[in-house]
């Protein structure tokens, strides 16, 4: 990590992550690096993160939405034992909620952008997220909702194959099934697909029109907004390469200025009022040439930096330097700087090359303006170190057992029937 012109001077207030996954590793280092303690609350002792050598302490605690209360009183006791008021920063779509929706009584303790839960859980929540969009004039694809397989089939009818089915809070679809959202090419596997993941106590799919293009046709926003809900820095890019392919977060993205994504995207917080940090996703639809919003994440995004100033200025700095009274100094973009997840990649790069998509000339190719990776850090190397053996393991493991399969195959078994792949 180059950290080229910017130097944060104030570097007194601490910070507090809620969460410290893949996203929260990149705070470490851009914050930590500058001199800032980091602090961290996970509920997973194992997590590679949490190795960083820029983590200055860490907490373990399990958050559960039924139980928030105890969440609550965790947070406040550590607030108490810290030297000043911490930042807080959440990095998922359920420990921004909570925060929000928390804040009158976290605020004697912490410093965190002001957003009612109600922005908060509109803009995190797909069915929400469409209609503040569609209020707005910000374009969308066409988006259903059903209740139950009833309206499936009604709905069918009135959509064009190919459609995304996916769910409305992605993190919980994911927790529940390992998957997001989902291709669906026929009304057939519409129909399985459905049944197969949705819950029927808390309905959480939707069906949405698929916009035709390459990945690359998916654009990003990362930006920071004051309490005036002024954009003090903004950057897009876009999706070099996804994981899983076609449906999933951005393995290696690429920083680029797209001016038609920056303005709509800072028109539609100013409108709704929006602080703090955003990630915001869009797709480019050939077919009308519009940029049609995807998802809002009202929060930090775990590909943040992909998107860097020219004097080293990130959304987590901006956020630092603004919460804390300091200038946040505006600068381009580093045009064409590259990102990646390194074992996402891998696993990624593979199946565009099975499916005809991706040539070894071009992939070798993608790496020529590489500039940060997820994992390693020459600095901070202990993170990298345990994922990379853990890859290693995971691929010895899948060599046996696909071996060990080709020399015994077994017959399909009712247990794995209605398995979803990518």
């Amino acid at each position: 990590m180059n950290d080229r012109n910017i130097r944060i001077k104030n570097t007194r207030t601490p910070v507090l992550l809620l969460g410290c996954k893949l996203g929260a590793l990149a705070i470490m280092r851009s914050l930590g690096s500058q001199g800032v303690k980091v602090y961290g609350v996970d509920d997973d002792p194992q997590y590679p993160a949490l190795r960083s050598r820029y983590l200055y302490r860490k907490y373990f605690k399990v958050y559960q939405a039924g139980a928030s209360d105890r969440y609550l009183r965790f947070l406040i006791d550590v607030g108490k034992s810290m030297p000043a008021a911490a930042i807080l920063i959440p990095t998922s779509d359920e420990l921004s909620e909570f925060v929000a929706e928390n804040r009158a009584s976290l605020k004697p303790y912490f410093l965190f952008p002001d957003n009612s839960i109600d922005l908060v859980r509109g803009l995190a929540s797909k069915k929400e997220m469409f209609g503040i969009a569609s209020q707005v004039g910000v374009p969308t694809p066409q988006t259903l909702f059903p209740r139950n397989l009833a309206d499936v089939i009604a709905y069918a009818k009135r959509i064009e194959f190919p459609v995304m089915l996916k769910g409305i809070y992605g993190n919980r679809l994911q927790e529940k099934t390992g998957l997001k959202m989902v291709i669906v090419p026929t009304y057939e596997e519409l129909l399985k697909y459905y049944q197969l993941l949705e819950d029927p106590v808390e309905p959480n799919l939707m069906l949405q029109e698929y916009i035709p293009g390459g990945d690359d046709q998916i654009y990003i926003f990362n930006g920071y907004f004051n309490s005036d809900s002024e954009c003090l820095i903004g950057y897009t890019g876009y999706k070099v390469r996804q994981f899983p392919i076609h449906v999933g977060c951005a393995s290696m993205g690429e920083c680029r200025w797209n001016e038609d994504v920056a303005r709509i995207t800072i028109d539609f917080m100013k409108r709704v009022g929006y602080r703090g940090i955003l990630d915001i996703g869009y797709r480019f639809d050939p077919r009308d040439g519009r940029y049609k919003v995807l998802d809002v994440n009202p929060r930090v995004g775990q590909a943040f930096r992909i998107f860097v100033a020219q004097n080293g200025l990130d959304v987590v700095r901006a956020l630092y330097l603004d919460m804390t009274g300091q200038n946040v100094p505006s600068t381009p973009s580093r045009e064409g700087r590259r990102w990646i997840i390194e074992d996402y990649d891998v696993i990624s790069s593979l199946h565009y090359h099975n499916e005809g998509n991706l040539s070894l000339y071009n992939w070798i190719k993608s790496f020529k303006k590489l500039e940060e990776a997820a994992w390693f850090n020459r600095n901070d190397p202990m993170p990298f170190v345990i994922v990379l053996r853990r890859f290693i393991l995971r691929g010895l493991k899948w060599i046996l057992k696909t071996c060990a399969h080709s020399v015994n195959p077994q017959p399909n078994h009712p247990k794995n029937a209605g398995t979803c792949k990518q």
